[in-house]
């Protein structure tokens, strides 16, 4: 309608002021309403066009998208596994902050492996002290085997000098023979021993202990999965929990937690598949929210989606009708406000009217650009401003249409 005013001033208006001044014609005795498609047949053809040419200009070259939203993501409050809740901690739309606990699960079968990981770790503490106090007694053993070997060698030495002068029986030399290897070889496993015992305080013992411990950690991380903590600061909203309650990680999450400044910093707008060659990162825009009537909000597109949600496919056991996907998608494009704090006091979730504008500056600044193009350029420019007017008239009418003509 806008745009029709405009372009009958521009076309139907000077018509008329030829027929009224130029040709003597009044409204009433020449024009009729009998006579006014002959009167003013060139105004209204010329209004006509131009008003479908200028509609297909703004619209194209300034897109608009009725569906705007501040969408906001929500974490879902579930524990890592199933559990029956033992104590809760906060209450229904309840502010909490980072790592703030939520609600406790029964941590019994948690607390008896914590313990029983404990338990195991005092025990390869008491198997490395007992460890050493046997290492002090082979060291004994050690010493009592080098005398009894030494004792040997010297009787023997003593008996192989009397045999040559055969004061003894050579049965008797070669029975200490025997005995000298028998106590070298008790030496040498004692000796043995030892290296055994050292080898299991300096490697076998601290490898257990290590395990040990790595086993009480991983007890310890378990029992605290039993309290379910806050990840983001925020409000707590559809928290029902109450003790007794069993929650599933899969099946029966325990809340919804809203981030805090959830909503504030970005909408996110469908434009037509027609504009993906006009829009541009980097464009300004507006956009008006029902949640915040009267107010123009400046924006500014921080990015553009490459692909078009309504095309996307999963691989699934049926072959896929071109046809069930002939609803056009629409063209997601990401907004953020001009100015810092510009969607204060815009709800999460709010619905919002969105423009984007087409800015030539650029182009119009090249010393080499043509007039037909510096003509065009500039009249593509100034149409925005007719889409500007349009967003305000809508800001102004939008609380008239949900409060009063919607039926509210």
């Amino acid at each position: 309608m806008f745009e029709l005013l405009l372009c009958s001033m521009l076309t139907i208006l000077p018509d008329y002021l030829f027929r009224r001044y130029g040709q003597g014609k009044r409204i009433g005795r020449d024009i009729t309403l009998y006579t006014v498609w002959y009167e003013l047949r060139w105004g209204i053809t010329a209004c006509l066009l131009l008003t479908v040419s200028l509609i297909t200009m703004i619209f194209y070259f300034h897109p608009s998208a009725q569906t705007a939203t501040a969408i906001f993501r929500t974490v879902t409050i579930m524990p890592e596994a199933t559990g029956r809740v033992e104590e809760v901690f906060i209450g229904l739309n309840q502010k909490v902050e980072a790592g703030s606990p939520l609600f406790r699960l029964d941590n019994s079968e948690q607390q008896a492996a914590l313990e029983t990981a404990r338990r195991r770790v005092a025990e390869v503490e008491a198997g490395i002290k007992v460890t050493q106090t046997e290492l002090i007694g082979v060291d004994g053993q050690i010493k009592e085997a080098q005398g009894a070997y030494q004792t040997a060698v010297d009787e023997y030495e003593m008996k192989a000098q009397l045999l040559t002068n055969n004061a003894v029986a050579r049965r008797e030399v070669e029975r200490l023979a025997t005995t000298i290897d028998g106590r070298k070889g008790a030496l040498d496993a004692t000796v043995a021993k030892k290296l055994t015992l050292e080898t299991q305080i300096a490697v076998q013992l601290p490898a257990q202990r290590a395990s040990a411990e790595a086993a009480l950690a991983q007890a310890q991380v378990e029992l605290d999965k039993t309290i379910v903590r806050a990840g983001v600061a925020g409000t707590v909203q559809q928290f029902t929990l109450r003790r007794g309650d069993v929650v599933n990680a899969m099946l029966r999450p325990a809340g919804i937690l809203v981030p805090e400044g959830a909503g504030q910093s970005t909408l996110i707008a469908g434009f037509g598949q027609i504009e993906a060659q006009v829009m541009k990162k980097g464009m300004i825009a507006e956009a008006t929210c029902i949640g915040k009537p009267f107010t123009i909000i400046p924006m500014v597109v921080t990015d553009v989606q490459e692909v078009i949600a309504a095309g996307q496919l999963r691989a699934t056991d049926q072959l896929i009708d071109v046809q069930q996907t002939a609803q056009p998608g629409t063209l997601t494009v990401f907004l953020q406000p001009l100015y810092p704090g510009g969607l204060n006091g815009v709800p999460p979730g709010s619905s919002c009217i969105a423009n984007a504008y087409t800015n030539n500056h650029d182009a119009l600044a090249d010393p080499n650009i043509g007039k037909v193009r510096w003509f065009a350029l500039h009249m593509v420019d100034a149409v925005g401003l007719v889409h500007a007017m349009i967003l305000r008239i809508q800001a102004l009418l939008l609380p008239v249409q949900t409060l009063v003509l919607s039926g509210h």
